[in-house]
C-alpha cells in the first residue's frame, strides 16, 4: 500500500523528470503530484495551460493553477501544510493511517498508525479513494481557511472503539530518508523521493553508518525528485564522474558525481516497479559505475525530462522537453527499464537477497 502525506504523495509520486532551471546544473524534477487539486477554497484556473496540455499528445504533460503549481514548488522543496498524516487504503476499501510524521500535530493529537479515518469534517469517506481523503486533509501554503493553523476534525476507530479528535494543519518538512538496522552489519536506508535536501539527509545518513557496517539503499517505491538531488546523492558513493547525461529540446547537458564519496562501504540498491525517473537515474548510475549490485524487480521505465512554463493566464504547463541517458549510454523507458543484477521473483524477500549479497560483498 502507498501511504500518502496530505498534502505530499509519499510513494509512487512522480512521473516524469522535471528540469526547474534551463541553464547546465539547473535542476530537475522527476514528477508530479497528482493529487495537486483545488481543495482550499481557491477557483482551479488551469485554462491556458490545460489548453496547451491537451493539444501537446505528450502523456506524461500536466496542467497546473497558480495555486496548484505553489503547492508543487513546495514540495519539492520537501515542505508541505497538513497535519502529518499519512493515509492507505487497504484491500476492503477503509482508509487507515499509515503513519504520523513525528512531531506533527497528528502526532500530538494522539493518532497512531493504524487508526481508520473514519469521517473528515463530519463527512464519511464512503470507500473513496486515497486521493479524496488527501484533499480533505490537507491545507494550504496561503492564509485560507486551510491555510496553516486551520483545524480538521476527525472521525477515528481503534480497536473497536471511536472518537473524534480536531487536528491542527501546520507547515511540515516531508523526511524522505529513514534509516533502520535490523540485522547486525547492514544498515538500511529508505530514500522515498528526491525533493530538496534528500541528498544531504543520505550523506548525513551514511556518515553515521556503523563502522562494518553495509549500506542497503532502498529506492523502492521512490517516485523521483529533483534531478540535481539524485546527482548529489550519487556523489555520496561515487568519487566523481559522470551520473547521466539529459537534454533540454536538443542541447545535451551533464550530471557529474562531486568527488570524494564512500567508495569502500558494501552497497546494494533495492528497486521495484515503484522505482521512477531520478530514482532510475541513481540506480542506473551506481549500477553503470559497478558502485553497486541492484536486487529486486525491473524499475518503472521514466526517463523523460519535463519543463515547466508559465503560460499568459499565470498557469503552468508540464511539457516533456528531452530524455535522460546513463553513463553507460542506455536510455530508460517503458520497454528499456533499469534491470536488476539480481532479479526477485513475486513473493520473494527481496531484503533477504539484497543482505546476502551484502554478506558477499562484504
Amino acid at each position: 500500500m502507498a501511504c500518502v502525506f496530505a498534502g505530499v504523495l509519499m510513494s509512487g509520486a512522480a512521473t516524469g523528470s522535471w528540469v526547474e532551471d534551463p541553464e547546465p546544473g539547473g535542476g530537475g524534477w522527476a514528477g508530479r503530484a497528482p493529487e495537486a487539486a483545488g481543495d482550499d477554497g481557491a477557483p482551479r484556473d488551469a485554462g491556458d495551460a490545460d489548453r496547451l496540455v491537451s493539444r501537446s499528445g505528450d502523456r506524461w504533460a500536466a496542467a497546473y493553477s497558480p495555486q496548484e503549481y505553489e503547492r508543487l514548488r513546495l514540495s519539492l522543496e520537501g515542505e508541505y501544510v497538513g497535519t502529518g498524516i499519512a493515509v492507505s487504503r487497504t484491500s476492503d476499501g477503509r482508509i487507515v493511517v499509515g503513519e504520523v510524521h513525528a512531531g506533527s500535530p497528528a502526532e500530538e493529537a494522539g493518532i497512531l498508525p493504524g487508526d481508520e479515518i473514519v469521517t473528515i469534517d463530519g463527512a464519511g469517506l464512503d470507500g473513496g479513494a486515497v486521493t479524496d481523503a488527501v484533499g480533505r486533509l490537507r491545507g494550504s501554503d496561503r492564509p485560507t481557511a486551510a491555510g496553516p493553523g486551520s483545524t480538521v476534525l476527525l472521525g477515528l476507530a481503534r480497536g473497536g472503539e471511536q472518537w473524534e479528535t480536531e487536528v491542527a494543519r501546520a507547515r511540515l518538512t516531508a523526511e524522505t530518508v529513514t534509516v533502520t538496522r535490523e540485522v547486525p552489519g547492514v544498515t538500511r536506508i529508505h530514500v522515498s523521493s528526491f525533493t530538496r535536501g534528500a541528498a544531504d539527509q543520505l550523506r548525513e545518513a551514511v556518515e553515521r553508518v556503523p563502522a562494518g557496517d553495509a549500506v542497503l539503499l532502498d529506492l523502492r517505491g521512490n517516485g523521483g525528485g529533483l534531478l540535481t538531488e539524485a546527482a548529489l546523492a550519487a556523489s555520496v558513493f561515487l568519487d566523481g564522474g559522470l551520473v547521466a547525461t539529459y537534454d533540454v529540446h536538443g542541447d545535451e547537458r551533464a550530471l557529474h558525481a562531486e568527488p570524494g564519496g564512500d567508495t569502500a562501504t558494501p552497497l546494494v540498491v533495492l528497486v521495484d516497479g515503484g522505482t521512477m525517473s531520478s530514482a532510475e537515474l541513481l540506480a542506473a548510475a551506481l549500477q553503470d559505475r559497478n558502485r553497486a549490485v541492484l536486487v529486486g524487480s525491473r524499475t518503472f521505465g521514466k526517463g523523460t525530462v519535463q519543463m515547466p512554463s508559465e503560460q499568459p493566464d499565470g498557469s503552468v504547463a508540464e511539457l516533456t522537453v528531452g530524455h535522460y541517458v546513463t553513463p553507460s549510454g542506455r536510455t530508460v523507458d517503458e520497454e528499456r527499464p533499469v534491470e536488476p543484477d539480481l532479479p526477485v521473483g513475486a513473493g520473494d524477500d527481496a531484503e533477504a537477497k539484497a543482505r546476502t549479497v551484502l554478506a558477499g560483498l562484504a
